[in-house]
Order: C-alpha cells, then structure tokens, then sequence
C-alpha cells in the first residue's frame, strides 16, 4: 500500500529524512514516533503528496508518486485522508459544512453530500452538533469532526499528524477507540505521535525516528 525506497527529503540545507526504506501493507495500522523534528510531520506529507523527495521513490497503491502527473495526483489525494495537528476548520462554517466541504470539492451531488456527512457525523458521535461552529465545540469534538472530514471521502489511507496531543487521557482514550474502528472496516491507518502513553501497551506497528532515521521498524 505505501511504500519508499531510499527516500531522503531536505529543506535547503536541513535534511528532514534520510534514506527511508518503509513498507506499510494494506489495512495496517501504524504508529510514526520520534521526538520534535525527527522527521514524522514530514513522512506523512510524502505520503500525501504534499511534499516530493528530494531522492528517492515513493508508491501509494502502487502509483508512482514521483512520475504521476498533477491531475492524477489530486485524484489520488481524495482516497488519502488527513487529520491535521491544529485541525484545520473553517471557524465561520457549520460542524456540517465542515465535514461537506471535502466532497463539495470532488463535485458530488448535494443529496449524496447532505447524506453522507450525516452518516459520517453520526459514526463519530456528533450528528447533534451538525448546526454548532468549531468555537461552540471542545476540543476533542473539534478533533471528531476533522476525522469525519478525513472519513468522508471512503479513503484507502487514512494520516493523522499528532491527533491526541491537546486533549486529555479520556478523550485521547476516545479517539483512539474510533480510529481502531476506522481500521477495523479496511482503511490503513499511519499516525504520528510523540506520546508515550499510546505506545505502552499497544499491539500495532511502531515505527520509530530519530534526525531523520528510522531507528526501529
């Protein structure tokens, strides 16, 4: 499903990842970990398509991220779902308007938006907030509806860059339970993260950093 051959990255001067070799299969679920700067912000946005190696190959479901063209690209970037750090939503939007948005942009009819982002907000627990604004909503809603938004699109991958890091142990507990859940219905799931706590006692994958390196696979 995701995979990199001798993948470096560098910003100028800085090398942000270097000689990355990385298979991750299908319907895994993947923890990234590293401390501050080890490079796991920067791995997930070359899943993405975000950012392009600096050296190296990079294959997402067996598509060449290095040859495919800009349009092909942006249509495989809406299988891959994205859970940002600071969440990303829009303040003067509706939670509902939030979660449409990722589908208005593939010009999907209004019926079919209008009944998949309730469905999406129900999985996640907040079909009763669909009328309520970001600022209305506590954190760990806040981080819900950015995983309906990630969700809604039915992607083969789904990224998640430290989506724990502001909310406290039972809404981490929470999250992490709905994410499992996403995995369990056949969506590869890589998060990044720096807390030790989720690492503790898991049974997934840990892929470890450090200045770029992968230290532990």
């Amino acid at each position: 499903m995701i995979q990199f051959f001798r993948v470096s990255k560098a910003f100028g001067a800085n090398t942000a990842l270097g000689d990355i070799n990385l298979r991750i299969r299908k319907g895994e679920f993947v923890f990234i970990t590293g401390p501050s700067g080890a490079g796991k912000t920067t791995l997930l946005r070359l899943i993405f398509g975000a950012e392009q190696p600096t050296e190296g190959q990079i294959l997402i479901n067996g598509i060449n991220l290095n040859t495919i063209s800009s349009t092909k690209l942006d249509l495989l970037r809406r299988k891959i779902g994205f859970v940002f750090q600071d969440f990303k939503l829009l303040a003067r939007k509706t939670v509902a308007q939030n979660v449409a948005i990722a589908l208005e942009v593939t010009g999907e009819r209004r019926a079919i938006i209008r009944k998949k982002t309730h469905q999406m907000l129900r999985a996640v627990g907040l079909e009763v907030k669909e009328q309520s604004y970001p600022l209305q909503l506590s954190g760990g809603e806040q981080q819900r509806v950015a995983i309906a938004r990630a969700m809604i699109g039915d992607p083969l991958i789904l990224l998640a860059d430290e989506p724990t890091g502001n909310l406290d142990p039972d809404i981490t507990r929470e999250i992490m339970i709905l994410f499992r859940s996403i995995n369990l219905k056949g969506t590869t799931v890589v998060i990044a993260t720096h807390n030790r706590e989720l690492l503790r006692n898991t049974e997934q994958r840990i892929i470890a950093l450090n200045k770029g390196k992968i230290v532990h696979q």
